[in-house]
């Protein structure tokens, strides 16, 4: 499975059989000029304007919006309701974390979460592979959250997104309070923006920083 990280909380999952998944396509308005990507399915968390814009996409893909269990070409999604805040939606709306099985893979994409998972919803996701985690706090969990639900859900691996970057507009919090939180995980720098990830390569207590897509 290859994980390109496009900026903001967009990614694209790509399977051994080359289908991909793009998530939370994100406008320009955030400081990522995104155009043109090309995918075969698109998943959103929540329907704001950084993390539901169609615009940047190319063709007609297949998009999924909702929670429920679905099949994107060879590949389970199940998306699970949430919320974007911690007082169960009432200021920011509802959030689907969205759960991907790539190439024998667990992958799962918190979207805008704003919330600790309930231990229920732990349960129903159980142990992962590569959790994909907003970090930047405001607006979202931060660091120290998303650690503790990296090491909830046993994730090997663990992704930062939706933090401060140069490219960034918004004011949220960077990688470093992240890099505080994990002094238990081996960090590994990307000097580029795709990884490429298997059973043979995974590891465990890792985590993977990408360099988002200039």
């Amino acid at each position: 499975m290859q994980i390109t990280w496009y900026g903001h909380s967009c990614f694209l999952l790509t399977s051994e059989s080359g289908y991909s998944i793009l998530t939370d396509p994100c406008d320009p308005e955030t400081g990522y000029e995104l155009h043109d990507l090309v995918c075969n399915a698109v998943t959103i968390s929540h329907e704001h304007h950084d993390h539901n814009c169609l615009a940047i996409v190319a063709g007609k893909p297949e998009v999924f919006r909702t929670p429920g269990e679905f099949r994107a070409g060879e590949i389970p999604v199940t998306g699970v309701t949430n919320y974007h805040d911690n007082e169960k939606g009432a200021h920011r709306g509802e959030n689907i974390v969205f759960l991907y099985e790539i190439d024998g893979l667990k992958v799962l994409h918190l979207g805008d979460l704003g919330h600790m998972l309930s231990d229920e919803t732990i349960k129903t996701i159980g142990d992962v592979d590569v959790l994909l985690a907003p970090i930047g706090g405001v607006y979202t969990i931060n660091a120290k959250a998303a650690t503790e639900l990296a090491d909830r859900l046993n994730a090997k691996v663990l992704i930062p997104m939706h933090y401060k970057t140069p490219a960034l507009h918004f004011n949220i919090e960077g990688l470093e309070p992240l890099l505080a939180a994990n002094a238990n995980r081996r960090v590994h720098h990307l000097n580029a923006n795709t990884a490429t990830l298997s059973h043979d390569t995974l590891g465990d207590r890792r985590l993977l920083i990408l360099d988002y897509k200039r």
